[in-house]
């Protein structure tokens, strides 16, 4: 008996997926993993790791290395919490400025995926996934 496995067959298209994103986003120098962190750190600026973390389903260590390397892009800063313990980060003018550069470029590869596709399926695949 032949049954794929869903999670491969996911993992591979979010594989395809994110290199297709990657490749827009490629002009400003980041990736569509780095743009979405700088979205969520505008949305929620500042914002301490911990929550940042959380927000973005992702556990505080790899939340931290993934900061730090916008960090040493400039697009971000690390700064002092209330809890001296915990960072704060917020975007740097220059991480406003790739976002604000990134949008439309963002905004492209969505319409783009939605031609290949089609409306209707993108629609269902974003249904689809946000059940799992």
């Amino acid at each position: 008996m032949k049954v794929d496995c869903y999670c491969t067959v996911l993992r591979s298209a979010t594989r395809r997926m994110a290199a297709f994103y990657d490749e827009a986003m490629a002009p400003l120098g980041i990736n569509i993993a780095q743009f979405s962190l700088l979205r969520s750190i505008a949305r929620l600026e500042p914002v301490i790791l911990t929550e940042l973390g959380r927000r973005m389903e992702l556990d505080r260590s790899t939340i931290g290395r993934n900061v730090r390397v916008l960090e040493r892009m400039d697009l971000v800063q690390l700064g002092s919490g209330k809890d001296r313990r915990e960072a704060t980060v917020t975007l740097t003018e220059a991480g406003r400025r790739v976002l604000q550069e990134a949008a439309p470029l963002w905004e492209a590869a969505q319409a783009a995926l939605e031609a290949r596709m089609g409306v209707k399926a993108t629609q269902e695949l974003r249904e689809i996934l946000n059940r799992i």
